[in-house]
């Protein structure tokens, strides 16, 4: 017997001896709280010329980072303040926020995928050396499964296919519309909103369960 399949059998009873259920089609689950990301001029009308981000810690997808930097936002009925910037610098500017958020602000900005800002809602952005209106750029990001290319052949899915991920625990709930992004670069995570989350007692440690949806129903 191969080595890889010995030691796919040992994983899996030491697995059940730990009482955990193995499940091939298992998503670990992040939450993602409103933040925004900002270009490298967006960033200097806010923090000054010649600004850099900070690092305060580093994310789960290679190469992304929580910054020290805030900022507040501001809508036509209220306004949101330490919002985290996440780095590097970006081409463009862009903040996510849930539809609880919205309501807050006054806004009304649409479900979209990342960097799907044309047409999105406006938003006031002000830092400690400036403020700046945005006309478009506030957005609900689509819950979605980063995933390497050969995360997406085990799955057996496609980039920019949908797929419904029901969570078990306290609460189940069973997410549909969630949107599948592929690349060498990320690393398997889905990430929900907090409105999301909240839904389904979801936390950083909990596990989705991918499921496909039937053909005759796409």
């Amino acid at each position: 017997m191969e080595q890889q399949a010995i030691q796919s059998i040992v994983n899996e009873v030491v697995s059940r001896l730990k009482g955990i259920s193995v499940n091939p089609l298992s998503i670990p689950m992040a939450v993602s709280a409103r933040h925004c990301h900002l270009s490298e001029s967006d960033l200097e009308a806010l923090f000054g010329e010649g600004y850099e981000l900070t690092k305060k810690a580093d994310l789960s997808q290679p190469g992304q980072f929580a910054a020290n930097e805030t900022i507040t936002i501001v809508g036509p009925r209220g306004s949101l303040e330490k919002v985290r910037i996440l780095g590097p610098a970006r081409n463009m500017t862009q903040v996510e926020v849930s539809q609880t958020d919205s309501v807050k602000l006054g806004l009304k900005p649409p479900l979209r995928e990342s960097g799907g800002i044309k047409g999105s809602a406006p938003i006031t952005l002000v830092g400690p050396k400036g403020s700046l209106y945005k006309k478009e750029g506030l957005i609900i990001a689509q819950a979605h499964i980063h995933m390497t290319p050969e995360d997406a052949d085990h799955f057996t899915v496609e980039n920019g296919e949908y797929v419904k991920v029901e969570v078990d625990g306290e609460r189940p709930i069973i997410l549909g519309k969630v949107l599948i992004r592929i690349s060498p670069r990320y690393k398997l995570e889905m990430h929900v909103d907090t409105d999301e989350a909240n839904a389904g007692f979801i936390t950083g440690k909990t596990m989705g369960r991918l499921i496909k949806y039937e053909e005759a129903s796409l």
